[in-house]
């Protein structure tokens, strides 16, 4: 990633006390640093991660924030680079993933929804 580009962030299902909470994409924001490292803690890594301090950073300015978040599954229909419909999380497993500018353009149209 570089300064200018344009990052969606996904956050995958999560048990929330007696709550589920659905896969999501929570807001655009666009990169506005190099790539960095830095060893302060910033969140506490899940459970299997032990203490991961996920070095690798990146600072972003948002664009936008969606309030709601955009549930992502019904999103999974309409998006191209998700080719496997019923094996969807392959598609999604990676810390980074480019997508067509058509994709970005559908998860925004169904924040505005």
């Amino acid at each position: 990633m570089k300064p200018g580009d344009t990052v969606l962030i996904y956050v995958s299902q999560q048990k929330v006390g007696d709550n589920l909470l659905p896969s999501a994409v929570t807001g655009a924001f666009e990169v506005v640093s190099e790539p960095y490292e830095e060893r302060t803690k910033v969140f506490v890594a899940p459970e299997q991660m032990g203490d991961e301090v996920f070095p690798y950073r990146i600072k972003l300015k948002p664009i936008t924030v969606f309030d709601p978040p955009v549930e992502f599954k019904p999103l999974i229909p309409k998006l191209k680079f998700i080719t496997n419909k019923t094996m969807w999380t392959g598609h999604i497993r990676q810390a980074m993933r480019v997508i067509p500018e058509e994709d970005y353009l559908t998860i925004l149209k169904a924040a505005k929804s």
